[in-house]
């Protein structure tokens, strides 16, 4: 590795973007340099929140909402986080652009509260079943579904798709079609 081929963990690039990549509504000054996501270590898996408190990942420009659940980090995990990194700069999108939300955060979260609060317009579901999330439809994996008002794409976890060609050519059919690709 020269000083041209750096490669940083995930958490440190949000570190450093943290005004562009991590929505903080608690952050109390500009100068407060550690990002949400390094702050909170712990998860609290039963917390019943109100609109106010919804934590998420990236800024929501283009009001597409990514549904992921993990047990390992507030969010994402670095690894996933490189994934589906690249799975944005793909389809011509940033993490500017999204709101990851771990539901592993939010049980008790609908697909109401969640799509009203960041108005979504393209919700993904990884790792998370329809019904799970609250949909009173249900459809398979990689079927792009049409329901009030929102798309919505199932597909199995960031983790799972990571390290399978097929599955990961099944979703960029999706994405293609999707965004006009």
């Amino acid at each position: 590795m020269d000083i041209n081929n750096i490669e940083l963990p995930a958490s440190v690039v949000a570190a450093f973007y943290q005004s562009t990549l991590i929505e903080n509504n608690k952050m109390e000054s500009k100068n407060e340099v550690v990002p949400e996501i390094v702050k909170d270590e712990t998860l609290n898996t039963n917390k019943k929140v109100t609109t106010g408190e919804w934590k998420s990942l990236g800024n929501n420009q283009k009001n597409i909402m990514i549904i992921v659940k993990n047990n390992e980090a507030v969010h994402l995990t670095d690894n996933e986080l490189t994934f589906l990194t690249g799975i944005l700069t793909a389809c011509n999108l940033t993490l500017a652009d999204v709101a990851i939300v771990n539901l592993n955060n939010y049980l008790e979260a609908t697909y109401k509260e969640l799509t009203t609060y960041f108005k979504s317009k393209i919700v993904f579901l990884f790792d998370t079943e329809p019904a799970a999330f609250g949909l009173p439809i249900s459809f398979p994996h990689y079927q792009l579904q049409a329901f009030a008002g929102n798309s919505f794409l199932y597909s199995p976890s960031l983790k799972d798709l990571e390290n399978d060609k097929v599955q990961k050519s099944k979703l960029w059919v999706c994405l293609k079609r999707l965004f006009n690709l």
